[in-house]
This record gives C-alpha cells, sequence and structure tokens, in this order.
C-alpha cells in the first residue's frame, strides 16, 4: 500500500497550507488571461448563436438516466449548431467581469479560475475543413489553427491502447482536446491548485456528455492518450500548458 501512499495524500484537502503561503493574487501579481491570445489574420468562424430550439431531448431526467459512454458512431456529420450547444455547454461564457479577467461560466470552477482551453480535432463537421480548431469563448467564435493530414492516423496514435474500442476516437466526428493552463488557479490557489484543477475538468466533460444526450450525439471520455504526441499535435509546450483531458463526439451508430 505504500506506493499509492503519495497519490492519495493528492487526493486529501490540503488548503491549510495556504495560511503560510502568500499567493500572487495576495502579492497583486496581474491575473492572467482567462483566454489565450490569437493573431490578427487569424481565420475566425462565428459560431451559431445557441438557443434551446435545437434540443431533441429537454427533461433533464431522461437526460441524465440514458447518459452513456458511445464509442460507436455512424459517418453522419455534425452540424455546426451542434457543435456550437456543445462548446457554449462546456465552456460557454454567460458573463464577464472586470474586465475580461473574471468569466462566469456554463461549468463551474474552484475559484472561477477556469483554467482550460478547448481544442478541437475535427473530422466530420458540416462546413468545416479537417483540422485543429480553437475554442473561443469570449467571442464564441473558431479559431482555426492548420489541417491534418492523415488525421485517421493522428488521432489513433494520440489514443492508444483503448481498453474497449481501439482506435474509436478517429471515428468519431470531433475531438475535444481540454488543455488546461494551471497558473489560471497556482495564481490564487498556489501550490493547493492542481487538484482543484482535476475536479473542474470533470465539470466540464460530464456538461459534454449531458449536452450531448440532449442533442442525441454520443460522447465519450479519454483518459489514456499520448501525452507528448497529443500536447506537439495542438502546438503546445507541454509545462505551461498541456492537454489534461479528451472526449470523442459523433452521431450514434444505431445499426448495431
Amino acid at each position: 500500500m505504500e506506493k499509492y501512499k503519495e497519490n492519495r495524500e493528492f487526493l486529501k484537502a490540503n488548503f491549510q497550507i495556504l495560511d503560510e503561503i502568500k499567493t500572487d493574487a495576495q502579492k497583486k501579481v496581474p491575473k492572467p488571461s482567462i483566454q489565450k491570445h490569437y493573431e490578427d489574420n487569424s481565420q475566425i468562424i462565428e459560431l451559431p448563436k445557441v438557443n434551446k430550439d435545437m434540443l431533441l431531448k429537454s427533461n433533464i431526467f431522461d437526460c441524465i438516466n440514458d447518459r452513456r459512454s458511445i464509442r460507436k458512431y455512424s459517418n453522419e456529420s455534425i452540424s455546426l449548431d451542434e457543435l456550437s450547444f456543445l462548446l457554449w455547454s462546456t465552456q460557454g461564457i454567460q458573463k464577464v467581469m472586470g474586465d475580461n479577467h473574471t468569466a462566469f461560466r456554463t461549468v463551474p470552477s474552484g475559484g472561477a479560475s477556469h483554467t482550460f482551453e478547448t481544442y478541437l480535432i475535427i473530422k466530420n463537421v458540416e462546413n468545416l475543413n479537417e483540422g485543429i480548431y480553437r475554442y473561443l469563448p469570449l467571442e464564441h467564435s473558431l479559431v482555426f489553427m492548420y489541417e491534418v493530414k492523415n488525421i485517421d492516423k493522428k488521432v489513433n496514435q494520440a489514443t492508444p491502447k483503448q481498453p474497449f474500442v481501439p482506435n474509436f476516437a478517429s471515428k468519431s466526428a470531433v475531438v475535444f482536446a481540454w488543455s488546461t493552463i494551471p497558473y489560471r488557479a497556482e495564481w490564487k490557489f498556489d501550490i493547493t491548485a492542481h487538484k482543484k484543477i482535476l475536479i473542474d475538468v470533470g465539470h466540464v466533460c460530464q456538461n459534454l456528455y449531458i449536452a450531448s444526450e440532449a442533442i442525441k450525439c454520443g460522447t465519450c471520455a479519454i483518459g489514456i492518450y499520448d501525452q507528448k504526441l497529443i500536447d506537439n499535435m495542438l502546438d503546445l509546450d507541454g509545462e505551461n500548458e498541456f492537454v489534461i483531458y479528451l472526449a470523442a463526439v459523433g452521431k450514434i451508430d444505431t445499426s448495431i
């Protein structure tokens, strides 16, 4: 049992440590931005406005009761309206305060730190080319990053050793890849930030499950992935920003 001890301690509440630490927030160090910068000449895709008319299942009891991890998808594309809804459900901003330094979102986050950026590995979304995109929650838009050749192969390499259905992620319409920028939480919580980050990403992915169920799409969270490969694929430095969770989304294969 000794080999588990360190990780088990990490799971426990340890916020009394902060009594002996002066955080960057307390030092009046400027708060990190809630959204990564993008170049002025970037290709921006405005997302459709989200509304509840698109819901195919609006009863929250049914959505929670029927939710399952779906690993088999049809070849049907998902619409830009559906993608817009899923992005809003998982990282959408409802209100911004303090000169874009604090945001209220559709998911909770410890200290409203919201450390995540949402990247999309898009394969089968209407009116979008295959490739890598990043969600811009402040504008509710996408920024196109670059095309990906042999996208199926690269997704399979990034998500190896799936225990139930090998290579299922490459059959989906889109893979959500959430990175974390830890300093957004470390600024306020210092060395106690990291447990909060892991808790928060669970909130995000659960919203994706429920939102997908509401529009009759299937999703499956992915915790087994090649860290270095996926970070490189998304052009992340692996230190100040790195992938923390993935999820595949697609139309459900009803023929099975």
